[in-house]
């Protein structure tokens, strides 16, 4: 990336940290644009969580020039916290007062007048969809509305950067979309977001770049898209009724992969607009018909299986159907 420090919400440069003699982040760099999404991906256990502790002035770095939102993390600590939210993987909700009542206590510890403070939970709770909950216990909040009271939670002192160390993680797949909707929002408001997640497809979905780590190290970043073109193994699928037209196919494409007890052909392709056309006019005018095409195109299970070396790529690809 060419992005210069100025216009980054968080930098990292040679990131260290270890405990005894297990180094978690081995000289990692990271760097955040202002009014995005960054997601950070790994194995448990890989340092995502230790990443967001030192970047949100929890832990303190062995080695690194860090910066966070324009401050220097080891001179500035105190102007670095006035500037983010940190949502954690565990509720910091209060079960045993009502969620009006966790917003207060928020609004109290950014020193908030009271007047101030009601206004700022009432808006936020209506926000989150919560007001006509506001007055009960939050321990008779359900999973995705007590994830959500923990977000607004995070909000109350309006915080320009917001670290997510897995939000969704537990919540039924209806709530975790509700949080992507909320995510969404937050960035279109200005806010830059540092998310880890568990799930693949959350970071497929929200993030603008994702780098995925490993061994302690950045084992490659870039968008989502730019990541899946690191993996080989793109392909159309043909697979025929008519054992003629699969023999007659079989015998002029070459490069394929043949399936004849599916009456099936496996050509690679990068998935491309031109590649599927280029196969598409091939069949008219030869006059083959297939009856059904399928594309696969490496997804970010793919990528992930294949760059931390967790277990082999998968062999059950998601396709879609033409």
């Amino acid at each position: 990336m060419t992005t210069t420090t100025d216009a980054l919400a968080i930098s990292a440069t040679g990131l260290r940290k270890a405990y005894g003699d297990k180094t978690v982040l081995d000289g990692i760099d990271l760097a955040v644009p202002t009014g995005t999404i960054f997601s950070l991906l790994g194995p448990n256990g890989a340092g995502k969580t230790t990443a967001v502790k030192i970047l949100s002035t929890l832990v303190t770095a062995d080695a690194g020039e860090l910066r966070v939102g324009g401050h220097d993390l080891a001179v500035d600590p105190q102007s670095v916290r006035a500037e983010i939210g940190v949502t954690g993987q565990f509720s910091a909700v209060d079960g045993l007062i009502t969620g009006e009542e966790n917003m207060l206590l928020m609004a109290d510890l950014h020193h908030l007048s009271k007047q101030e403070g009601r206004r700022t939970a009432a808006e936020l709770l209506e926000r989150f969809d919560l007001a006509e909950a506001a007055k009960k216990p939050a321990s008779t909040y359900s999973g995705g509305m007590k994830r959500r009271l923990d977000l607004a939670m995070t909000l109350v002192g309006g915080p320009r950067i917001i670290f997510l160390d897995e939000p969704t993680t537990g919540l039924d797949p209806r709530s975790r979309h509700t949080m992507w909707g909320i995510i969404r929002e937050l960035v279109s408001g200005g806010v830059s977001v540092f998310l880890t997640t568990q799930y693949l497809d959350e970071a497929d979905e929200l993030a603008d770049r994702i780098a995925v780590l490993n061994d302690g190290r950045i084992a490659a970043e870039g968008s989502a898209e730019e990541l899946k073109r690191l993996v080989p193994g793109g392909h159309v699928r043909l697979r025929f009724t008519d054992p003629a037209a699969y023999q007659s196919a079989a015998v002029a494409l070459r490069e394929v992969t043949r399936d004849d007890d599916a009456l099936s052909l496996q050509i690679p392709s990068g998935g491309s607009q031109r590649e599927l056309r280029s196969i598409l006019d091939w069949l008219d005018a030869t006059g083959i018909e297939a009856d059904e095409l399928t594309v696969h195109t490496p997804d970010l299970d793919d990528v992930f299986f294949a760059l931390t070396g967790g277990a082999a790529v998968p062999n059950q690809p998601k396709e879609n159907v033409r």
